[in-house]
């Protein structure tokens, strides 16, 4: 009976970390969706039709967290942000350059 409980509470106890650092992160990290990544705009460059994004890691391009400039598909995505939002946002390559295809503020 005595190994019984020691081995459950070693298993309470390893579980314990996971579950505290799961608890303490902000629901807004955790994208909607797998091809969706956080960001915060860094600058709108509405003649060029880009914009500047301090983001996460991009899984489905295998990209690590960086700060960059990408172009938009719809110059009208513009019109809805400003520097310093945050931002969940789904970038794709197309014809060699990062294109986002969808953009939304970070709830």
């Amino acid at each position: 009976m005595k190994i019984a409980s020691t081995f459950l509470a070693i298993c309470l106890l390893a579980a314990l970390p996971s579950s505290i650092g799961f608890a303490q992160q902000p629901a807004a990290a955790i994208p909607a969706s797998p091809d969706l990544t956080n960001g915060e705009i860094r600058k709108v460059d509405k003649d060029s039709k880009k914009i500047t994004i301090k983001h996460g890691e991009i899984k489905n391009l295998d990209m690590p967290a960086m700060t960059m400039v990408f172009q938009v598909k719809d110059a009208a995505m513009l019109d809805k942000i400003q520097v310093g939002d945050k931002v969940t946002f789904k970038v794709e390559k197309q014809l060699g350059a990062f294109v986002v295809t969808e953009l939304q503020l970070a709830k």
